[in-house]
């Protein structure tokens, strides 16, 4: 399959009023470490031994960038799958310098035997802190379950709550997360599933992942989801752009999935940025779908008329878009491994997610090649590159 046209990418840069915000709350926060506890500050300026740290978030993305060299800022753009019956495994892929790990498939592990795990990666990590990203949405989709982790209901549910006890449960969850060390949640969803048609929506409305049937219904509780998170220092997912509440396959496991209604003017589109536009600067994840009235050619995450010419140009989403899994899922199962990373990448994206850890070495060969011979391409990912540790400095992991 060729090789999408590669689109320049606008700079991810925060509005000026939402960067005073953070730059104050970073001033405040100087003493948090990556992990997410407490050090002593001091309070006198640094001594002839001692370098001021960067100031701005571009400050620090600068001196990491610094630090790396081109592989290894290549190997940012990754977040792996790790399974939770084999955490060691992911020892070699934090020595690898990948930008983040996913805890893969479902887990009673405590909370504090979990954040054990995930401190030791974060100590061993050889450049910037890591993402460390779970699925907990609720219902079927709650990855971590043991001590410490309260049932979820399903997001159908959640959205019924009233405001008072939705707001208490977005709370119970992020510090839930932060106990086990995860800064990075893949939920919550945002897509819009029509009344009447959940049974016939394979991957979101047969399971209850909807919040809602109408746009508002959705921002409104994702929008409680999303908050709750980022009080606890955990960046949420937005998913899956643009919506996957009008399909009835699933892309798991069926191989093409169309959506034959959804134009790039709908309003599910904008249920997205609305939530994506707040301090809390949650990511968004494309879907693997094919949308026949936006770009009938590829799927989503694939498409720089999805990524970028709506989601960026027409929407203004300037942060970071993470793939849907270019690894298991069966949606991609016939294009090369390496050509996933470079597509997506080409397309608009920021990070490509894999739960097979095998496709690291492969991807980051293909991506490396390729911007090696084409310069535009070379500079899709500096971009990339850089919003990538944008979001890092803004979560406190550089």
């Amino acid at each position: 399959m060729a090789v999408p046209r590669v689109p320049v990418r606008r700079s991810a840069l925060l509005p000026a009023a939402v960067l005073c915000v953070l730059l104050t709350a970073c001033a405040a926060g100087a003493g948090n470490r990556a992990d997410g506890t407490s050090a002593s500050v001091t309070t006198t300026g640094p001594t002839s031994s001692q370098a001021a740290p960067p100031s701005t978030e571009e400050q620090r993305v600068d001196a990491a960038l610094a630090g790396l060299d081109r592989r290894e800022q290549v190997a940012q753009l990754f977040v792996i799958g790790v399974r939770l019956d084999d955490l060691g495994s992911g020892d070699a892929l934090v020595d690898a310098g990948v930008g983040g790990l996913f805890l893969a498939g479902r887990s009673q592990t405590p909370a504090e035997d979990l954040r054990a795990v995930t401190e030791g990666w974060q100590s061993a990590a050889p450049g910037p802190a890591l993402w460390v990203a779970v699925d907990q949405e609720g219902g079927a989709v709650q990855t971590l379950s043991g001590e410490g982790f309260e049932r979820l209901p399903t997001a159908q549910e959640q959205g019924r709550l009233p405001a008072g006890e939705l707001t208490a449960l977005a709370a119970d969850l992020g510090t839930s997360l932060d106990a086990a060390g995860i800064n990075l949640d893949l939920a919550p969803v945002a897509d819009v599933v029509p009344a009447g048609t959940e049974a016939g929506n394979a991957p979101i409305g047969a399971y209850g992942r909807q919040y809602g049937s109408t746009p508002e219904e959705v921002v409104a509780a994702a929008g409680t989801i999303v908050a709750g998170l980022a009080d606890a220092g955990v960046t949420a997912t937005l998913k899956h752009f643009p919506g996957l509440g009008r399909v009835t396959g699933n892309t798991d496991d069926t191989a093409v999935v169309h959506d034959g209604v959804t134009t790039a003017d709908d309003p599910q589109l904008a249920v997205f940025t609305t939530l994506a536009d707040s301090p809390a600067a949650p990511f968004v994840m494309a879907s693997s779908a094919i949308y026949d009235r936006i770009d009938p050619s590829t799927q989503a995450m694939f498409s720089p008329v999805v990524l970028t010419d709506v989601l960026r140009e027409q929407l203004g989403f300037d942060g970071v878009v993470i793939s849907d899994d270019l690894g298991n899922a069966e949606a991609v199962s016939n294009v090369a491994v390496g050509d996933r990373a470079v597509r997506f990448l080409a397309a608009g994206g920021t990070l490509v997610l894999s739960l097979q850890p095998s496709d690291l070495e492969p991807m980051v060969e293909a991506v490396l090649a390729r911007a090696n011979a084409d310069p535009e391409f070379a500079a899709v990912v500096d971009d990339a590159v850089r919003t990538a540790l944008l979001a890092k400095a803004r979560a406190g992991l550089l």
